[in-house]
């Protein structure tokens, strides 16, 4: 009876698991393609995945709140439909088997133990491995593929040797429940007396310091330690959730990699106001609401083409220009907050990146985003004016080189010229600023860019 594979998919480019909130639909059901039958923690979304096919859903890998690596198969379908419900009465009716781990081989699909076989036997693929190029593999090896990066980083922050970790994961792998656990145990223990150690005769050689680049992940990617503070009397205490955890993580990882640098420019928006009331009737004729991000949302995907560090990274020692413009539009959820992408948004008109704003930003708050609608962004524009902000000083998602903020929309006295002479007009103005890693992009080359943004803005084509 054919079955098909439902994995983890990949929420990001740097994100290694994902966990799964809950679970639409239960085994039995009958599911059509693409229907949703569960919700997956993103960085900061729930996520509906849908079925790959259509058929019964006979069997769920992983339980509610497992977090697993991407890949790793989190049920099954059975294609035959009907015939589907029958076989998982069946399997309903057999002994439990032993739940799955959170920390299962990616993409590695369950397999049958012979009944003899130690509890701590290593699945074929990594025996496979190991016979690779018929080289011994040291116990090293072996340890660091029964554990994730994520394990692996926690163990070398805590000064934990794994071999010591009794790891509850599929072929004796450590799973991040294992690691705490096992720091929670040392902590609690009484610190042993260390025994005098003997004083040298010659001073002790001096360790080699480490080559250049080396752990370089690991001193700046590390996992997160927030201070913990004393609770006063009359305070309230909120756990975070798994959405505020996460942006709290990314907002420290971000500020501490990227050297942060802000530049800001004062932009009138009059004319766009003007174009914006004479077209609406005619937008509104094309089933379309052009809002000024729409037209914010146009200058920078066309400036970003002009000035490509500003829409580029950081990677190791190389400097990355992207070839497209994947505009992040940051989506307040109250609480929380989510940056769907707009996809190659420098061939779109300002109908389209209308369009295409008006139907992410309504399926972020109804959270129907599907993961790759939130990944891949090249640059990011979030709106804190809407909510009357002056400016603000946004920080830079991680992978990108720059964020803009734009504040509030408000009518100001400024000088004009007027044929040749100065005057005192009522504008409706606005201040915008630009976050950017001083590292790929200087101040002039931020400079030039928010002057030319400014100039598409105050430019517009009447006739749009």
């Amino acid at each position: 009876m054919p079955k098909i594979e439902v994995p983890m998919p990949q929420m990001g480019e740097s994100i290694a698991e994902g966990t799964v909130s809950r679970w639409l639909k239960q085994p039995g059901d009958v599911v059509e393609r693409d229907e949703p039958i569960l919700e997956i923690s993103t960085d900061k979304v729930d996520a509906e995945i849908p079925a790959p096919t259509a058929g019964t859903l006979v069997d769920i890998q992983v339980e509610e709140g497992a977090t697993v690596e991407v890949g790793t198969v989190v049920a099954f379908i059975d294609t035959d439909g009907a015939a589907g419900a029958a076989e998982a009465e069946a399997e309903a009716a057999e002994p439990a088997s032993a739940p799955e781990t959170g920390a299962e081989v990616a993409g590695e699909a369950p397999r049958q133990e012979p009944a003899q076989a130690p509890a701590a036997e290593a699945p074929a693929a990594e025996a496979a491995e190991e016979e690779g190029d018929g080289a011994p593999e040291t116990a090293e090896e072996r340890l660091r593929r029964r554990s994730s990066p994520l394990v692996r980083r926690i163990a070398a922050e805590h000064g934990v040797d794994l071999s010591r970790v009794e790891g509850t994961g599929r072929g004796g792998r450590v799973t991040k429940e294992d690691i705490m656990s096992f720091i929670e145990r040392r902590e609690e223990e009484p610190p042993k007396e260390a025994a005098p150690e003997p004083k040298p005769t010659a001073p002790p050689a001096r360790e080699p310091a480490p080559a250049a680049g080396a752990d370089i992940w690991d001193r700046f990617y590390r996992e997160v330690q927030h201070p913990e503070w004393p609770i006063r009397e009359g305070d309230r205490v909120e756990p975070m959730d798994r959405i505020r955890r996460l942006t709290a993580d990314h907002m420290v990882l971000a500020k501490r990699v990227a050297p942060h640098v802000h530049s800001f420019i004062e932009i009138d928006f009059t004319r766009i106001d003007r174009i914006r009331r004479a077209s609406k009737a005619r937008w509104s004729e094309q089933g379309v609401r052009v809002s000024v991000t729409s037209f914010v949302a146009w200058a920078v995907a066309r400036a970003l083409k002009e000035f490509p560090r500003v829409n580029g990274t950081v990677s190791g020692d190389k400097l990355v220009l992207r070839g497209s413009v994947n505009l992040g539009i940051a989506v307040d959820l109250d609480p929380g907050l989510i940056v769907p992408v707009i996809r190659e948004a420098e061939e779109l008109t300002l109908i389209g990146l209308s369009k295409r704003i008006i139907d992410l930003a309504g399926r972020a708050r109804d959270r129907k985003l599907k993961p790759d609608e939130i990944q891949g962004a090249t640059f990011s524009i979030t709106n804190p004016g809407v909510l009357g902000t002056y400016v603000g000083m946004p920080i830079i998602p991680e992978g990108t080189a720059a964020i803009l903020g734009t504040g509030a929309i408000e009518k100001r006295p400024v000088v004009i010229e007027v044929d040749g002479a100065d005057m005192i007009a009522i504008r409706l103005m606005s201040m915008f600023s630009l976050g950017y890693d001083h590292r790929i992009v200087d101040g002039a080359d931020a400079a030039r860019f928010m002057a030319r943004l400014k100039e598409l803005l105050e430019t517009f084509p009447e006739e749009a």
